[in-house]
C-alpha cells in the first residue's frame, strides 16, 4: 500500500486518537459476547518470497492459498477490485482453506470508481452473487471509494447504502480529506449514522502520512483495520501493541469481530507483524485468533507447524 507513505516517519504522531462521539453508541446496541473473534491476514497469497520461511521448502504456486490459509485465517482478497471470480474460482479458494477461514473481498474497481459505485451496472449483482457463493467463509466485503469522492459526493453515497444487500457485511473507506477536515462534520456524522442504522462497517486505515483516515468511527459489530507499517521499524511492534488494549476495550463495548490485515513495503515483512499481533492476543482468553507460526517441511513435504 503506498497511500500515506513518508520516506520520514521521525516527527510522526502514532498515538492512536480517541473514539468518535458515536462509536461507543453504536456498540452498545449489540449484546456483549464472551468470545472476540480477531481475524489476522495480509493481502496475498502468491508471495514465492515465501517459501521456505512463511511456506514450506518446495511449496509449489498452486499450493501456495494452502500453504496461506494454514498460517494466515482471513485475506484483504485484492484480486477482486480487478476480476469477478466464477464459481469454480471461490470453490476453489473454499476447498483450499481451513474451515475458520474468512475472504474480505474488495469491491471491484468497474463499481467503486464509477460515478454511482456501481449501481446501474450488472457487475454490481454478479459481485453480490459472488461472494454469497463463498458462504460461511465470507467475511466483510470492503469498499474503497477513489481519492476524489469527498462529503459532496454524500449523496451518491447514501443511496449506495440504501441498495447494498443487508445479508453481505460490507466495510466502508473514505480517503479524501473533506471527510476528516471538520469542515462539513453534521453532514459527515450524518453519513456514520446513516452507516450505523444499516450495519456498514467502517475501515481504519493506520498509516503514517495520512492520521486523519484513522478516524475512529465504528458503525457495525465488525471493525476492519489496515495496519501500513514501515519496514519493521521499532514504532511497528509499538502500535501493534497500543490497539490490543483498544480491540478488547471495544470488545467490552460490544463488537464482535475484527479484520486486521498488516501491510509492509512488498509485503515481504508483513507476516512478522501479523506473527507478533497473533502472538500478543494468545495472553487473552476471550480472544479468538490465529496468526503465522514457524514451519517445518518434512521429507515428505507436508506441511506441519509447531
Amino acid at each position: 500500500m503506498e497511500f500515506g507513505k513518508l520516506p520520514d516517519i521521525s516527527k510522526v504522531d502514532f498515538s492512536l486518537p480517541g473514539d468518535a462521539p458515536g462509536t461507543a453508541t453504536t456498540l452498545r446496541k449489540y449484546d456483549k459476547s464472551e468470545k472476540f473473534r480477531v481475524y489476522i491476514g495480509g493481502t496475498g497469497w502468491s508471495m514465492k518470497e515465501w517459501v521456505g520461511s512463511i511456506y514450506p521448502t518446495g511449496t509449489k504456486a498452486a499450493d501456495y492459498l494452502r500453504a496461506y490459509g494454514l498460517q494466515f485465517n482471513t485475506i484483504e482478497l485484492n484480486t477482486t477490485h480487478y476480476r469477478i471470480p466464477d464459481l469454480a474460482t471461490i470453490e476453489r479458494w473454499k476447498a483450499d482453506t481451513p474451515g475458520d477461514f474468512r475472504f474480505c473481498p474488495k469491491i471491484p474497481q468497474i463499481l467503486s470508481h464509477s460515478r454511482d459505485l456501481g449501481l446501474s451496472n450488472p457487475a454490481f449483482g454478479q459481485f453480490c452473487e459472488a461472494v454469497l457463493a463463498l458462504e460461511e467463509k465470507l467475511g466483510a466485503c470492503f469498499l474503497q471509494v477513489p481519492p476524489h469522492f469527498g462529503i459532496k459526493s454524500r449523496g451518491v453515497l447514501e443511496k449506495f447504502i440504501h441498495h447494498w444487500p443487508q445479508g453481505i457485511p460490507l466495510n466502508l473507506e473514505m480517503r479524501h480529506e473533506s471527510w476528516f477536515d471538520g469542515e462539513a462534520t453534521t453532514e459527515v456524522e450524518e453519513v456514520f449514522g446513516l452507516m450505523s442504522e444499516t450495519e456498514m462497517g467502517t475501515v481504519l486505515t493506520d498509516v503514517a502520512g495520512r492520521r486523519d483516515v484513522l478516524h475512529m468511527h465504528l458503525t457495525s459489530s465488525i471493525a476492519m483495520i489496515r495496519f501500513v507499517g514501515n519496514g519493521l521499524h521499532p514504532t511497528d511492534y509499538s502500535r501493534i501493541d497500543a490497539w490490543i488494549p483498544r480491540l478488547r476495550q471495544w470488545h467490552q463495548q460490544g463488537l464482535k469481530e475484527v479484520y486486521f490485515f498488516t501491510h509492509e513495503p512488498d509485503n515481504l515483512l508483513a507476516p512478522e507483524l501479523a506473527k507478533y499481533l497473533a502472538t500478543a492476543l494468545k495472553a487473552f482468553p476471550e480472544i479468538e485468533s490465529r496468526g503465522p507460526q514457524k514451519i517445518n517441511s518434512d521429507s515428505a513435504g507436508q506441511m506441519s507447524l509447531f
